[in-house]
Formats: structure tokens, sequence, C-alpha cells
């Protein structure tokens, strides 16, 4: 029977982005599904557990351009340990950029990975704006995007998809500056302390 390995790669994966995306992608698909995070207590079950499922699907968000450090530590123990079996691997990924082929890269990273280690590269799901699109009246466009990944991987026909807010750049900028300077006030950050290049005090060491 076909079942699906849902990996949460985010470094924050219990609050993150990537677990809502993982939990809409379970809402839709009609595979059944097991959703695990790279960061969580049973990260030491998923090599274990591979052997168990059809496909692999890597949820996680744009890390400077790449793939996040306890997704590519995963990656590198997946390699080195040969884990059993031989899963497709599919991509939903999310960045805080506009534009959805930012994510081109981390996604040829996993591309790599899959040919030298014998793997069948599946489906990919690139989201632009992905930090805010889902506190949005564009929410729509997102669920819609990962209805088709979760049918596509049914049906085992590969498919490359992009989604992103439908603004200009200069209304997404505004849009994004409004939302994280009421994210700092949140939690107590001013504009001008988000705006430093500095993202630690000065302290002395002895």
């Amino acid at each position: 029977m076909e079942k699906i390995m849902i990996l949460n790669g985010s470094p924050r994966a219990p609050r993150s982005n990537s677990k809502q995306y993982a939990a809409l992608f379970e809402k839709y698909s009609r595979l059944p599904t097991e959703t695990f995070s790279v960061t969580g207590p049973k990260a030491g079950e998923i090599g274990k557990k591979i052997q168990e499922f059809s496909h692999v699907l890597l949820v996680f968000p744009l890390y400077a351009d790449g793939l996040p450090v306890p997704l590519l530590r995963f990656l590198k123990e997946w390699e080195q340990n040969g884990f059993p079996g031989k899963p497709t691997v599919s991509v939903l990924i999310n960045c805080g950029f506009l534009e959805p082929e930012q994510n081109d890269v981390a996604i040829d990273m996993v591309k790599l990975f899959c040919r030298k280690n014998g793997l069948t590269f599946g489906s990919v799901l690139k989201i632009g704006s992905g930090e805010a699109i889902l506190q949005t009246p564009f929410r729509w466009l997102v669920e819609r995007k990962i209805r088709r990944l979760a049918a596509n991987m049914e049906k085992g026909t590969w498919s490359v998809q992009r989604v992103t807010m439908p603004l200009t750049k200069n209304m997404f900028l505004k849009a994004s500056t409004k939302y994280w300077e009421s994210y700092g006030k949140k939690n107590g950050i001013p504009r001008d302390e988000m705006a430093t290049m500095s993202i630690e005090k000065e302290t002395n060491v002895r």
C-alpha cells in the first residue's frame, strides 16, 4: 500500500509555516500520511521507518538560498547510513521572497541528493511570499496548489508548480514591511532594531 512520509525540515518545526503546509497536505491527501520533524524527538525513528513508505515529501523553508541545516544533517545521515527503501522524494518549499524561483537552488540540491543515491525525484511546489500568504485572502491559491500536489503524488504524475501572492513588487514590499513591523512590535522589537545589521549585542568574554 502506498503511504507518504512528510518530513518537516524547518529548524522551528513545532511553530513553523512548514507545519501548517504539512497539515494542509495531510488534509487533501487521499493516501495515508505520517508526519515527522527532523528536529523532533522522533527524528531518530525516521531512518528505520523510511522503508515503510512509498513517498517522502520534504516540507521546508528556504534558508540562505539553500536547505535548512537540520534538513541537510538528515540528508547526510540518510546518505551515509543508506536507509532501506527507495521512496520517491517530492518537495514543498516556501520562501519569504515574492518570486517562487528563489527556491530553485534548494530544489536542485534535493535533486542532486536523489541522483547520487538512486532515488526518484517526484513533484515540486514552490511557494513565494510563504511567510505571510497563509494569513491573507490569497490563502486559497496555496490550498489549490497543495491539493493538486497531493493528487499528482497519488497518481505518480510528477509536476512542478509555483504560487505566490498576485502583487507587484512595490505592493509586496509595502505589505511585507507592515507585516514585519507589526510582528516586531508584538515581540517588543522596534523598527530601528530590526533594521540593524548587528544580530547580537557585543559582550566582553573573559
